[in-house]
Protein backbone atom coordinates (compact mmCIF):
# COMPACT_ATOMS: atom_id res chain seq x y z
CA UNK A 1 0.00 0.00 0.00
CA UNK A 2 3.19 2.70 0.89
CA UNK A 3 4.01 1.87 -2.59
CA UNK A 4 1.35 1.77 -4.54
CA UNK A 5 -1.38 4.54 -2.99
CA UNK A 6 1.06 7.44 -4.84
CA UNK A 7 -0.30 6.02 -8.32
CA UNK A 8 -3.97 5.64 -6.50
CA UNK A 9 -7.26 7.31 -8.11
CA UNK A 10 -9.24 6.66 -4.84
CA UNK A 11 -10.77 10.04 -3.81
CA UNK A 12 -9.64 10.07 -0.12
CA UNK A 13 -6.49 11.15 -1.46
CA UNK A 14 -7.37 13.86 -3.55
CA UNK A 15 -6.07 16.71 -1.83
CA UNK A 16 -2.78 14.44 -0.48
CA UNK A 17 0.14 15.06 -3.17
CA UNK A 18 1.30 11.48 -4.76
CA UNK A 19 4.55 11.80 -3.29
CA UNK A 20 3.26 12.15 0.53
CA UNK A 21 0.76 9.51 0.53
CA UNK A 22 3.02 6.24 1.38
CA UNK A 23 3.96 7.53 4.80
CA UNK A 24 1.23 6.22 7.29
CA UNK A 25 1.00 2.97 4.99
CA UNK A 26 5.30 2.66 5.54
CA UNK A 27 5.35 3.10 9.17
CA UNK A 28 2.72 0.49 9.66
CA UNK A 29 4.55 -2.12 7.47
CA UNK A 30 7.48 -1.05 9.18
CA UNK A 31 5.81 -1.96 12.81
CA UNK A 32 4.76 -5.61 11.78
CA UNK A 33 8.56 -6.72 10.90
CA UNK A 34 10.07 -9.26 12.68
CA UNK A 35 13.57 -10.10 11.69
CA UNK A 36 13.90 -12.86 14.53
CA UNK A 37 10.81 -14.61 11.70
CA UNK A 38 13.43 -16.30 9.58
CA UNK A 39 11.10 -17.24 6.55
CA UNK A 40 10.72 -16.09 3.09
CA UNK A 41 7.96 -13.64 4.04
CA UNK A 42 9.95 -11.56 6.26
CA UNK A 43 12.60 -11.86 3.33
CA UNK A 44 9.63 -10.27 1.03
CA UNK A 45 8.90 -8.05 3.45
CA UNK A 46 12.70 -6.74 3.67
CA UNK A 47 12.79 -6.27 -0.29
CA UNK A 48 9.52 -4.26 -0.33
CA UNK A 49 10.63 -1.96 2.92
CA UNK A 50 13.97 -1.49 1.09
CA UNK A 51 11.87 -0.29 -1.90
CA UNK A 52 9.60 2.42 0.15
CA UNK A 53 12.95 3.23 2.13
CA UNK A 54 14.78 4.00 -1.58
CA UNK A 55 11.54 5.97 -3.28
CA UNK A 56 11.78 8.44 0.00
CA UNK A 57 15.41 8.90 -0.81
CA UNK A 58 16.62 6.99 1.82
CA UNK A 59 19.59 5.11 0.62
CA UNK A 60 21.19 3.18 3.66
CA UNK A 61 17.59 1.96 5.18
CA UNK A 62 17.36 0.53 1.53
CA UNK A 63 21.02 -1.17 2.32
CA UNK A 64 19.88 -2.10 5.59
CA UNK A 65 16.53 -3.63 4.59
CA UNK A 66 18.38 -5.50 1.40
CA UNK A 67 21.25 -6.61 3.43
CA UNK A 68 18.96 -8.24 6.29
CA UNK A 69 16.56 -10.06 3.35
CA UNK A 70 19.96 -11.62 1.50
CA UNK A 71 20.99 -12.94 4.99
CA UNK A 72 17.92 -14.66 6.13
CA UNK A 73 18.22 -16.35 2.74
CA UNK A 74 21.35 -17.31 3.84
CA UNK A 75 20.64 -18.58 7.00
CA UNK A 76 17.73 -20.69 5.17
CA UNK A 77 19.86 -21.60 2.28
CA UNK A 78 17.16 -20.72 0.30
CA UNK A 79 17.64 -22.81 -2.98
CA UNK A 80 17.72 -25.79 -1.33
CA UNK A 81 14.66 -25.23 1.61
CA UNK A 82 11.98 -27.81 1.16
CA UNK A 83 9.16 -26.89 -0.64
CA UNK A 84 5.72 -28.46 -0.23
CA UNK A 85 5.08 -28.21 -3.95
CA UNK A 86 6.49 -27.48 -7.06
CA UNK A 87 5.01 -23.84 -6.73
CA UNK A 88 6.91 -22.82 -3.71
CA UNK A 89 10.03 -24.99 -5.31
CA UNK A 90 10.42 -22.16 -7.71
CA UNK A 91 8.99 -19.09 -6.05
CA UNK A 92 12.15 -19.68 -3.77
CA UNK A 93 14.02 -20.22 -6.70
CA UNK A 94 12.68 -16.45 -7.80
CA UNK A 95 13.34 -15.00 -4.34
CA UNK A 96 17.05 -16.12 -4.18
CA UNK A 97 17.98 -14.76 -7.88
CA UNK A 98 15.66 -11.68 -6.84
CA UNK A 99 17.90 -11.24 -4.10
CA UNK A 100 21.27 -11.84 -6.33
CA UNK A 101 20.36 -9.17 -8.73
CA UNK A 102 19.35 -6.90 -6.36
CA UNK A 103 22.58 -7.57 -4.43
CA UNK A 104 24.70 -5.95 -7.22
CA UNK A 105 23.29 -2.87 -7.94
CA UNK A 106 21.84 -1.90 -4.33
CA UNK A 107 25.63 -2.53 -3.05
CA UNK A 108 27.35 -0.61 -5.97
CA UNK A 109 24.41 1.97 -5.75
CA UNK A 110 25.91 2.53 -1.64
CA UNK A 111 29.60 1.25 -2.71
CA UNK A 112 29.33 -1.40 -0.32
CA UNK A 113 30.85 -4.97 -0.42
CA UNK A 114 28.15 -7.47 -2.11
CA UNK A 115 26.47 -10.38 0.10
CA UNK A 116 25.14 -12.50 -2.13
CA UNK A 117 27.16 -15.42 -3.87
CA UNK A 118 25.95 -16.62 -7.42
CA UNK A 119 25.71 -20.19 -7.56
CA UNK A 120 25.39 -22.37 -10.45
CA UNK A 121 23.65 -25.37 -8.86
CA UNK A 122 20.33 -22.88 -8.72
CA UNK A 123 18.09 -23.82 -11.58
CA UNK A 124 16.57 -20.38 -13.47
CA UNK A 125 12.81 -19.42 -12.71
CA UNK A 126 10.78 -20.87 -15.08
CA UNK A 127 8.69 -19.28 -18.29
CA UNK A 128 6.34 -16.67 -16.59
CA UNK A 129 3.27 -18.02 -18.50
CA UNK A 130 3.68 -21.65 -16.86
CA UNK A 131 4.91 -20.26 -13.93
CA UNK A 132 1.38 -18.31 -13.20
CA UNK A 133 -0.43 -21.51 -14.27
CA UNK A 134 1.11 -23.48 -11.48
CA UNK A 135 -1.61 -24.12 -8.89
CA UNK A 136 -1.32 -24.18 -5.07
CA UNK A 137 -0.53 -27.62 -3.61
CA UNK A 138 -0.90 -29.88 -7.26
CA UNK A 139 2.25 -32.15 -7.18
CA UNK A 140 1.59 -33.31 -10.81
CA UNK A 141 3.15 -30.03 -11.82
CA UNK A 142 6.95 -30.92 -11.30
CA UNK A 143 7.48 -31.66 -14.70
CA UNK A 144 6.84 -28.13 -15.51
CA UNK A 145 9.77 -27.25 -13.11
CA UNK A 146 12.34 -29.48 -15.03
CA UNK A 147 11.28 -27.49 -18.49
CA UNK A 148 14.30 -27.47 -20.49
CA UNK A 149 13.66 -24.22 -21.93
CA UNK A 150 12.95 -22.17 -18.35
CA UNK A 151 15.97 -20.50 -18.97
CA UNK A 152 14.29 -18.32 -21.45
CA UNK A 153 11.99 -16.85 -18.87
CA UNK A 154 11.89 -13.28 -18.74
CA UNK A 155 13.21 -13.20 -15.27
CA UNK A 156 16.04 -15.62 -16.18
CA UNK A 157 16.56 -13.09 -19.27
CA UNK A 158 17.08 -10.68 -16.57
CA UNK A 159 19.44 -12.58 -14.19
CA UNK A 160 22.06 -13.44 -17.00
CA UNK A 161 21.96 -9.58 -18.28
CA UNK A 162 22.48 -8.83 -14.44
CA UNK A 163 25.71 -11.04 -14.35
CA UNK A 164 26.89 -9.36 -17.03
CA UNK A 165 26.57 -5.76 -14.89
CA UNK A 166 28.51 -7.37 -12.19
CA UNK A 167 31.16 -7.41 -14.41
CA UNK A 168 30.75 -3.99 -15.92
CA UNK A 169 30.66 -2.59 -12.55
CA UNK A 170 33.46 -3.95 -11.55
CA UNK A 171 35.51 -2.57 -14.49
CA UNK A 172 34.35 0.55 -14.46
CA UNK A 173 35.60 0.41 -11.05
CA UNK A 174 38.85 -0.42 -12.27
CA UNK A 175 38.90 1.77 -15.05
CA UNK A 176 39.16 5.11 -12.58
CA UNK A 177 42.21 4.00 -11.12
CA UNK A 178 43.75 3.04 -14.57
CA UNK A 179 43.76 5.06 -18.02
CA UNK A 180 42.43 3.08 -21.16
CA UNK A 181 45.48 0.55 -22.91
CA UNK A 182 45.67 -2.31 -24.66
CA UNK A 183 44.27 -4.74 -21.18
CA UNK A 184 41.36 -2.31 -20.39
CA UNK A 185 40.17 -2.24 -24.57
CA UNK A 186 40.12 -6.47 -24.13
CA UNK A 187 38.44 -6.30 -21.52
CA UNK A 188 35.56 -4.30 -22.91
CA UNK A 189 35.58 -6.18 -26.51
CA UNK A 190 34.92 -9.52 -24.05
CA UNK A 191 32.15 -7.67 -22.41
CA UNK A 192 30.87 -6.28 -25.43
CA UNK A 193 30.64 -9.68 -26.91
CA UNK A 194 29.16 -11.13 -23.78
CA UNK A 195 26.38 -8.75 -24.51
CA UNK A 196 25.89 -9.03 -27.71
CA UNK A 197 26.03 -13.26 -27.15
CA UNK A 198 22.98 -12.75 -25.16
CA UNK A 199 21.29 -10.85 -27.78
CA UNK A 200 22.01 -13.12 -30.56
CA UNK A 201 20.51 -16.14 -28.03
CA UNK A 202 17.30 -14.32 -27.79
CA UNK A 203 14.31 -15.97 -29.59
CA UNK A 204 12.64 -14.29 -31.85
CA UNK A 205 9.66 -13.46 -29.68
CA UNK A 206 12.02 -11.96 -27.32
CA UNK A 207 12.99 -9.45 -29.14
CA UNK A 208 12.84 -5.91 -29.05
CA UNK A 209 10.20 -4.92 -31.12
CA UNK A 210 7.06 -2.72 -31.39
CA UNK A 211 5.16 -6.10 -31.87
CA UNK A 212 6.61 -8.61 -29.05
CA UNK A 213 5.57 -5.31 -26.63
CA UNK A 214 2.63 -5.05 -27.43
CA UNK A 215 2.20 -9.29 -27.53
CA UNK A 216 3.37 -8.96 -23.55
CA UNK A 217 1.21 -6.27 -22.68
CA UNK A 218 -1.50 -8.52 -23.48
CA UNK A 219 -0.07 -11.11 -21.25
CA UNK A 220 0.43 -8.62 -18.41
CA UNK A 221 4.23 -9.07 -19.02
CA UNK A 222 5.02 -5.95 -20.41
CA UNK A 223 6.64 -3.93 -17.66
CA UNK A 224 8.92 -7.03 -17.43
CA UNK A 225 9.65 -6.93 -21.06
CA UNK A 226 10.57 -3.68 -21.06
CA UNK A 227 12.65 -3.64 -17.61
CA UNK A 228 14.98 -6.47 -19.57
CA UNK A 229 15.57 -4.19 -22.58
CA UNK A 230 16.37 -1.43 -20.06
CA UNK A 231 18.93 -3.48 -17.86
CA UNK A 232 20.43 -4.29 -21.83
CA UNK A 233 20.66 -0.83 -23.12
CA UNK A 234 22.16 0.84 -19.77
CA UNK A 235 25.03 -1.96 -19.64
CA UNK A 236 26.07 -1.11 -23.00
CA UNK A 237 26.23 2.51 -22.13
CA UNK A 238 28.29 1.65 -19.20
CA UNK A 239 30.46 -0.08 -21.14
CA UNK A 240 31.27 2.09 -23.43
CA UNK A 241 30.79 5.47 -21.54
CA UNK A 242 34.50 5.50 -21.38
CA UNK A 243 34.83 6.52 -24.82
CA UNK A 244 33.34 9.84 -24.46
CA UNK A 245 36.20 10.82 -22.32
CA UNK A 246 38.07 13.53 -24.56
CA UNK A 247 41.32 13.26 -22.35
CA UNK A 248 41.80 9.65 -22.89
CA UNK A 249 41.51 9.50 -26.86
CA UNK A 250 45.00 9.95 -27.64
CA UNK A 251 45.86 6.62 -25.49
CA UNK A 252 44.20 4.19 -27.46
CA UNK A 253 43.40 3.63 -31.02
CA UNK A 254 41.44 6.11 -32.68
CA UNK A 255 38.84 3.75 -34.97
CA UNK A 256 38.45 1.88 -31.31
CA UNK A 257 37.32 5.45 -29.63
CA UNK A 258 35.19 6.20 -32.73
CA UNK A 259 33.99 3.01 -32.24
CA UNK A 260 32.45 2.91 -28.86
CA UNK A 261 31.77 6.24 -28.92
CA UNK A 262 29.26 5.50 -31.56
CA UNK A 263 28.05 2.16 -29.41
CA UNK A 264 27.22 4.27 -26.35
CA UNK A 265 25.15 6.49 -27.80
CA UNK A 266 23.54 3.84 -29.62
CA UNK A 267 22.79 2.23 -26.44
CA UNK A 268 21.18 5.83 -24.80
CA UNK A 269 19.07 6.61 -27.50
CA UNK A 270 17.44 2.65 -27.61
CA UNK A 271 17.26 2.99 -24.12
CA UNK A 272 15.52 6.28 -24.09
CA UNK A 273 13.35 5.54 -26.94
CA UNK A 274 12.13 2.15 -25.59
CA UNK A 275 11.22 4.21 -22.47
CA UNK A 276 8.78 6.19 -24.73
CA UNK A 277 7.26 3.11 -26.51
CA UNK A 278 6.95 1.79 -22.90
CA UNK A 279 5.04 5.07 -21.55
CA UNK A 280 2.90 5.10 -24.29
CA UNK A 281 1.70 1.49 -24.48
CA UNK A 282 -0.66 0.58 -22.06
CA UNK A 283 0.49 -1.86 -19.06
CA UNK A 284 4.55 -0.99 -20.16
CA UNK A 285 4.83 2.11 -18.69
CA UNK A 286 7.61 1.88 -16.27
CA UNK A 287 7.22 4.73 -12.98
CA UNK A 288 9.69 3.36 -10.66
CA UNK A 289 12.92 5.51 -9.66
CA UNK A 290 15.78 3.86 -11.48
CA UNK A 291 14.36 4.81 -14.69
CA UNK A 292 15.31 8.43 -13.31
CA UNK A 293 18.75 7.01 -12.84
CA UNK A 294 19.15 5.69 -16.38
CA UNK A 295 17.55 8.17 -18.21
CA UNK A 296 19.97 10.83 -16.69
CA UNK A 297 22.70 8.37 -17.36
CA UNK A 298 21.47 8.40 -21.44
CA UNK A 299 20.99 12.68 -20.88
CA UNK A 300 24.31 12.79 -20.39
CA UNK A 301 25.25 10.81 -23.62
CA UNK A 302 22.72 12.86 -25.68
CA UNK A 303 24.33 15.93 -23.92
CA UNK A 304 27.84 14.82 -25.50
CA UNK A 305 26.30 14.48 -29.54
CA UNK A 306 24.41 17.73 -28.60
CA UNK A 307 28.62 19.57 -28.00
CA UNK A 308 30.69 17.55 -29.95
CA UNK A 309 28.94 16.33 -32.90
CA UNK A 310 28.45 17.65 -36.19
CA UNK A 311 26.10 15.66 -38.24
CA UNK A 312 23.36 17.36 -38.14
CA UNK A 313 20.39 14.80 -38.18
CA UNK A 314 22.44 13.05 -34.89
CA UNK A 315 22.08 16.32 -33.41
CA UNK A 316 18.55 17.03 -33.70
CA UNK A 317 17.55 13.67 -32.63
CA UNK A 318 19.88 13.83 -29.36
CA UNK A 319 17.94 17.64 -29.18
CA UNK A 320 14.42 15.72 -29.39
CA UNK A 321 15.40 12.68 -27.08
CA UNK A 322 17.15 14.74 -24.31
CA UNK A 323 13.46 16.94 -24.62
CA UNK A 324 11.17 14.00 -23.73
CA UNK A 325 13.95 12.38 -20.99
CA UNK A 326 13.07 15.30 -19.40
CA UNK A 327 9.34 15.10 -19.88
CA UNK A 328 9.87 11.51 -18.18
CA UNK A 329 11.69 13.16 -15.17
CA UNK A 330 8.98 15.60 -14.62
CA UNK A 331 6.31 12.74 -14.62
CA UNK A 332 8.09 10.82 -11.86
CA UNK A 333 9.46 13.46 -10.24
CA UNK A 334 5.55 13.62 -8.62
CA UNK A 335 5.99 10.14 -7.37
CA UNK A 336 9.15 9.78 -5.99
CA UNK A 337 11.23 12.10 -3.57
CA UNK A 338 14.74 10.29 -4.77
CA UNK A 339 14.14 11.87 -8.24
CA UNK A 340 15.19 15.27 -6.72
CA UNK A 341 18.38 13.17 -6.49
CA UNK A 342 18.29 12.17 -10.22
CA UNK A 343 17.03 16.13 -11.07
CA UNK A 344 20.42 16.99 -8.18
CA UNK A 345 22.77 15.14 -10.79
CA UNK A 346 21.78 15.96 -13.66
CA UNK A 347 22.15 19.85 -13.24
CA UNK A 348 25.87 19.27 -11.38
CA UNK A 349 26.36 17.29 -14.70
CA UNK A 350 25.48 20.43 -16.82
CA UNK A 351 27.19 22.95 -14.26
CA UNK A 352 30.58 20.90 -15.17
CA UNK A 353 29.76 21.01 -19.11
CA UNK A 354 30.05 24.74 -18.65
CA UNK A 355 33.43 24.76 -16.97
CA UNK A 356 34.67 22.82 -19.14
CA UNK A 357 33.62 20.58 -22.24
CA UNK A 358 37.21 18.49 -22.37
CA UNK A 359 36.79 17.55 -18.63
CA UNK A 360 33.23 16.78 -17.92
CA UNK A 361 33.52 13.55 -18.99
CA UNK A 362 36.90 12.36 -17.38
CA UNK A 363 36.58 8.81 -16.35
CA UNK A 364 37.58 9.65 -13.09
CA UNK A 365 36.30 8.75 -9.30
CA UNK A 366 33.75 11.39 -9.46
CA UNK A 367 32.26 9.50 -12.59
CA UNK A 368 32.04 6.42 -11.34
CA UNK A 369 29.42 7.47 -8.41
CA UNK A 370 27.87 9.51 -11.51
CA UNK A 371 27.42 5.89 -12.94
CA UNK A 372 26.92 3.69 -10.51
CA UNK A 373 25.94 5.22 -7.47
CA UNK A 374 22.74 6.51 -7.85
CA UNK A 375 21.43 5.99 -4.19
CA UNK A 376 22.80 8.90 -3.03
CA UNK A 377 23.88 12.66 -3.69
CA UNK A 378 27.17 13.47 -5.17
CA UNK A 379 27.47 15.82 -2.96
CA UNK A 380 25.69 16.39 0.21
CA UNK A 381 24.14 19.73 -0.43
CA UNK A 382 23.05 19.26 -3.75
CA UNK A 383 20.10 18.05 -2.24
CA UNK A 384 19.51 21.32 -1.02
CA UNK A 385 20.15 23.22 -3.80
CA UNK A 386 16.64 22.69 -5.68
CA UNK A 387 16.61 26.55 -6.99
CA UNK A 388 16.90 25.67 -10.58
CA UNK A 389 15.41 22.50 -10.85
CA UNK A 390 11.57 23.63 -11.72
CA UNK A 391 12.98 25.47 -14.77
CA UNK A 392 11.04 24.59 -17.52
CA UNK A 393 12.91 22.72 -20.57
CA UNK A 394 13.82 25.55 -22.67
CA UNK A 395 15.07 27.39 -19.52
CA UNK A 396 16.60 24.67 -17.72
CA UNK A 397 19.16 23.48 -20.71
CA UNK A 398 18.88 25.86 -23.19
CA UNK A 399 20.19 28.73 -21.15
CA UNK A 400 22.40 26.23 -19.08
CA UNK A 401 23.92 24.30 -21.81
CA UNK A 402 24.07 27.98 -24.18
CA UNK A 403 22.71 27.05 -27.43
CA UNK A 404 22.06 30.61 -28.93
CA UNK A 405 18.61 29.11 -30.06
CA UNK A 406 15.74 27.03 -28.28
CA UNK A 407 13.48 25.76 -30.86
CA UNK A 408 14.66 23.08 -32.64
CA UNK A 409 16.35 24.32 -35.41
CA UNK A 410 19.53 25.61 -34.36
CA UNK A 411 22.53 23.40 -33.33
CA UNK A 412 25.27 26.06 -32.72
CA UNK A 413 27.20 26.53 -29.64
CA UNK A 414 27.18 29.56 -27.79
CA UNK A 415 30.20 31.27 -27.90
CA UNK A 416 30.67 30.86 -24.39
CA UNK A 417 31.98 27.46 -25.12
CA UNK A 418 34.56 28.86 -27.72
Amino acid sequence: MAMSARFSTNPIFEKIAPIERAAPYFKESQAFLNLRDISVSTIQACVLLGAVSISDGEAAAESVFYSAACRIANCLDLPNMHSPSPIIRDLNFRVYWTLCMIDVWSSDGMNLPRQMTRRQDVPLPMDEEAFLSLSPGNTSDLDLLMNPDRDNSLLAQMIKLNSILLEVNDYIKDLTTTQLSLISEQRVADLSQKLDNWLIALPHHMRDTPENLKAYAAKGLGRIFVAIYLGYYHFGQLLFYQYLDEQQRGLINSSTVQEGVQKCKYHAMCLSRIIDAAMDTPGCDVKYTMVGHITVVASSIHIHTLLFETDEKQIGEARGQLERNFNHLVGLRKYWVALEVCFSRLKTFHELCLKSMDTSYRMDRWMLRFLTEFARPIEAEERQDGENSDLDFNTWIGDSIGWSNWDGTSAQVDASYS
